[in-house]
């Protein structure tokens, strides 16, 4: 049977990523190490380590720090966000001239070893608003993580979802769709709101 912890296992990282990106704010390099910290710490990932071609006891643990991101481009682990291990990855997008982003990604390969109701999302029929029944969850746990990151070094706004674009919260401007195939959440007056997917 196919462990959805196995870093080394090609299978578990195919089907895109369902991800937690979060716009932490001007570039800034201890911030984004106290978030990505946080981050890691939050959801409770074992790791990081900088290969996912070889087996942890075949390599050394790194820091979970932007000098480890900016050197190996994404930081990879295991989490369990549905309750099961499954394989995860982390990578920092820094714009010039703009805002640095932190992303925790879940592989759909791993993840739909651990609930038959995933499929092939976001194709076909699990594709549709039925596939809620089971991203509320993992909205719910992602939205968790990025409030704990929030409350130590807050961020400007974060989206929950299958690979998103990034939209700013300058772009937004504290509004969401009414329909929206995407979790959001949005700083205001010191508080985190989370509006979830609803399609």
């Amino acid at each position: 049977m196919a462990d959805p912890a196995s870093l080394t296992d090609e299978e578990n990282w195919s089907g895109g990523f369902y991800e937690l990106s979060l716009e932490i704010g001007d570039h800034d390099d201890a911030r984004l190490e106290r978030a990505l910290t946080t981050l890691w710490q939050a959801a409770g990932i074992i790791g990081p380590y900088a290969d996912k071609r070889r087996a942890p006891s075949d390599q050394q643990e790194v820091p979970a720090t932007p000098a480890s991101l900016h050197e190996f481009g994404h930081l990879y682990g295991v989490a369990a966000p549905l309750g099961t291990a499954v394989v995860c990855g982390c990578y920092a997008s820094r714009f010039d001239d703009a805002e640095d982003w932190l992303n925790l990604y879940f592989p759909l390969g791993a993840l739909a070893t651990t609930d038959s109701r995933i499929g092939a999302f976001p194709f076909g029929s699990e594709g549709g608003p039925q596939s809620l029944a089971w991203r509320a969850r993992l909205d719910t746990w992602l939205a968790a993580v990025g409030a704990r990151v929030f409350d130590e070094v807050g961020f400007r706004v974060g989206l929950i979802g299958f690979e998103l674009d990034y939209v700013t919260a300058a772009e937004l401007s504290g509004e969401v769709p009414d329909q929206r195939w995407n979790g959001y959440l949005l700083p205001a007056d010191g508080h985190l709101r989370h509006l979830p997917a609803n399609r």
